[in-house]
């Protein structure tokens, strides 16, 4: 038995439909603006642009339910619905034919973005981090086993702010497909089982005040429901 000067931090999970099950989760990576649409309304041109990641630490997960404290240092923070794959099989460089047999899952998820400290960051040609990788920034709802759901190449996916829908899309209008997302990731760094994929939002993304409840919802899957609230 290790002894440890502190106390390890949890393990991070995200529930699993049907059961009482949690997948654990290893890291979090995320696509930025795969949907074209989205990718205008942020002022690039996405007939151009290959595809790029960042990541989030996994303490930032935030499961269904949950509530997101409104996050210091910001004035404008957005929400952005995303669907998540879940990686259940390790591999590096893999071929987008094979891809589909490293997922293991899929969940509804919530990108939060605190967009004023991402537009300075940009501009100076900073890192996203603080923009990105705040406290209870990664909403992600249930997983569903991919051998239930198949691949969901395409399904409505909609944001909905205090019963006001913000955005709808579909999975369709991705620019680079979930196969091709996991081969194009999978050069850079080695998957594992645990890992956690976004793949990007469509257009409509926008603010979320204290006190608001943002829905996502993703044909298929379970919704993922994030009350933000007014720390005390």
């Amino acid at each position: 038995m290790t002894d440890y000067v502190i106390t390890p931090p949890e393990l991070a999970s995200v529930p699993v439909a049907n059961g009482s099950d949690r997948f654990p989760v290893r890291r979090i990576y995320c696509v930025g603006q795969n949907y074209a649409d989205h990718a205008r309304e942020m002022g690039s041109d996405p007939d151009r642009a290959p595809p790029f990641f960042f990541s989030k630490p996994v303490d930032a997960l935030l499961t269904d339910g949950g509530d997101l404290p409104y996050p210091p240092q910001t004035a404008d923070l957005h929400f952005e619905a995303e669907l998540v794959v879940a990686i259940g099989k390790a591999g590096h460089d893999i071929g987008a034919d094979a891809a589909p047999d490293h997922i293991w899952g899929f969940a509804a998820g919530n990108d939060f973005t605190r967009r004023d400290l991402q537009a300075v960051a940009k501009k100076q040609g900073r890192p996203w981090d603080m923009a990105k990788g705040f406290d209870h920034s990664a909403a992600c709802g249930v997983l569903h086993p991919v051998a239930e759901t198949g691949l969901l190449e395409r399904g409505a996916i909609t944001c909905i702010v205090d019963g006001e829908t913000r955005q709808r899309g579909d999975l369709s209008d991705m620019i680079w497909a979930i196969p091709e997302i996991i081969a194009y990731l999978s050069r850079f760094v080695a998957l594992a089982p645990g890992d956690l994929i976004y793949t990007g939002t469509p257009a409509g993304v926008g603010a979320v005040l204290g006190d608001q409840t943002v829905t996502v919802e993703i044909e298929g899957l379970s919704s993922l429901t994030t009350r933000v609230t007014v720390p005390g």
